[in-house]
């Protein structure tokens, strides 16, 4: 395998009941992602997390390669399936991005960093874990706290309201264009470019 591998990883709930979950905002990323490679998710032989490979540049122009890894399993047990792949494709932690919900950023904004806590968020527990790390890049799509009173473990596990749901294709969108800038142009860059 090549040194230049990347590893992004969509951390979300399995299955229709979830996809439209704020939980799941890793997967639409991956989604939009796969859907720039002009490819589909399959099962990887591992048989425990959905991939595509490829590159995010343009046909022709030269780029690291990218395994897209959605997991098959529940957000509180993404780190086995990780872990198995990054092994598989000989990707060191600091070549894996998780793309995840952040409860402590306003909706539609982003915030892309390298290593940190899991901050409660029961995927990055599981990474973490798994990993023996956490030094792996994470890009932290904002999904604000829950209204009033409602349990955080409620909110997260609901869907977008009718307001976000209009302005969450916008949030993909950035999300992704920081996935690429951050495995083509480094973590500096990127962080200029969308921690704004």
């Amino acid at each position: 395998m090549s040194d230049d591998v990347w590893l992004v990883v969509g951390l979300g709930n399995p299955g229709p009941a979830y996809a439209g979950h704020r939980h799941n905002v890793g997967y639409l990323v991956t989604d939009e992602l796969a859907s720039r490679m002009g490819a589909s998710f399959r099962a990887h032989k591992t048989g425990r997390a959905d991939v595509v490979e490829g590159r995010l540049t343009p046909p022709g122009v030269p780029g690291p390669r990218v395994v897209l890894a959605r997991p098959r399993c529940y957000m509180n047990e993404s780190g086995g399936p990780v872990k198995a792949l990054a092994t598989f494709y000989k990707v060191p932690p600091e070549r894996i991005v998780a793309i995840h919900d952040e409860l402590d950023i306003a909706f539609g904004t982003l915030r892309i960093k390298l290593g940190g806590g899991d901050n409660g968020h029961n995927g990055l527990r599981s990474m973490r874990s798994s990993l023996g790390t956490g030094d792996f890049h994470r890009v932290r799509a904002g999904i604000g706290r829950p209204p009033g009173r409602q349990d955080v473990a409620d909110f997260v596990l609901s869907n977008y309201s009718t307001a976000e749901r209009k302005d969450l294709p916008f949030q993909v969108m950035d999300a992704a264009d920081a996935v690429e800038c951050l495995v083509t142009e480094g973590l500096e860059k990127t962080q200029q470019r969308f921690n704004s």
